[in-house]
């Protein structure tokens, strides 16, 4: 395949400082190989990176940025014979070493030397080895491209869905769920449990969104009010008034964490998905903890496994995830397309390589 000397691509700079630059096609190494980006869609993460001008972990400015991506293979670098030119992949926007001590426990999510990809909204990324060997993924047929980039959200819930210890609390049947946040991420995990046959409760301050959880599977819906306060109201609407055996926070506001530890009943389980800000802290009613039981779980990102059972759950017709994608738009407007998500006017935006 001919390559172009340049390409456009979305440029973070700074704090909601985004140029579109053409930039020098990369051509791939040994082992590596070159993605045309056919579909990357925007998230929560991309938002922050955008208002912060950076992440103290996945990336540095000025730098190419995006990480939901599906494409094709442009070119392949010396040694990679997995792949061919033309097949369509998802590459993971993570690959860990698999040797350190977390790797070899089955925890990749936390490994020591985890390397992060970055540079979705463009019309390229080089796709470094590590990446090529260990989180490439082939896209299951009559997949669109668009869907298949939700897999990287998608790992990440089905990674928070194996927090939550399921098999364990559903032994007496399905489990009754609360989830607070209604943003993309919260409402993968609406559509995963419902799909599992739980019954989920949704919490969130947006009756639109509140309405997409009822389509992808929410049993009940409460609109509360920002700002946490709400874990009273929100326990009435479980069976029995006394609280879901599972309460996820999905939204990462630190008064909605506190309230996801109050709405579980006593022996619950509370998956605290959603990230604060850094330098956050919450009180916790000890007592509570202590008299009853209640486990109390951080989770964060995706391990290789949870995303090849993304990609197959997103080739399932019945798992409607395109009521997540919210239109799309052109590389030029990936900045418009972000503060669409900001003022909650989209929920997911596929930037597409027009």
């Amino acid at each position: 395949m001919s390559l172009p000397a340049t390409m456009q691509g979305a440029m973070l700079l700074g704090p909601e400082h985004i140029e579109v630059r053409d930039v020098a096609v990369p051509r791939p190494g040994r082992g590596e190989l070159l993605l045309k980006v056919e579909a990357a869609t925007t998230c929560g993460t991309d938002v922050k990176v955008f208002k912060r001008g950076g992440h103290p972990r996945m990336l540095k400015v000025p730098t190419l940025f995006g990480h939901e991506m599906a494409g094709s293979v442009a070119a392949l670098g010396v040694g990679v014979t997995e792949y061919t030119e033309g097949e369509p992949l998802v590459i993971a926007n993570s690959a860990p070493c698999l040797d350190c001590e977390p790797c070899r426990r089955g925890r990749e999510n936390l490994c020591e030397d985890l390397q992060y990809l970055n540079g979705a909204f463009a019309e390229y990324v080089l796709v470094p080895a590590r990446f090529v060997e260990r989180n490439t993924h082939r896209i299951p047929a009559g997949l669109p491209f668009e869907k298949a980039s939700l897999a990287e959200p998608l790992a990440c819930v089905l990674h928070g869905m194996d927090a939550c210890d399921l098999e364990k609390y559903a032994a007496g049947g399905p489990l009754e769920v609360v989830l607070f946040g209604a943003g993309p991420i919260g409402l993968l995990f609406v559509a995963a449990l419902a799909a599992l046959g739980h019954r989920v409760i949704l919490a969130d301050p947006n009756p639109g969104r509140l309405e997409t959880g009822r389509q992808l599977g929410a049993a009940d819906t409460v609109e509360i009010v920002r700002g946490g306060g709400q874990a009273d109201m929100v326990r009435t609407r479980t069976r029995d008034g006394k609280g879901a055996w599972i309460a996820v926070d999905a939204s990462g506001v630190p008064e909605v964490w506190l309230d996801a530890i109050a709405t579980v009943r006593p022996g619950g389980l509370v998956n605290l998905f959603g990230g604060c800000a850094p330098g956050t802290s919450i009180p916790l009613d000890t007592h509570l903890i202590h008299y009853s039981e209640i486990t109390v779980k951080g989770v964060y990102h995706h391990r290789p496994e949870t995303f090849r059972r993304a990609l197959a759950l997103l080739a399932n017709p019945a798992f409607k995830s395109e009521l997540l994608l919210s239109g799309a738009r052109p590389i030029a407007e990936t900045e418009a397309a972000l503060r669409a998500m900001i003022a909650k006017l989209a929920l997911k935006v596929v930037i597409r390589n027009d």
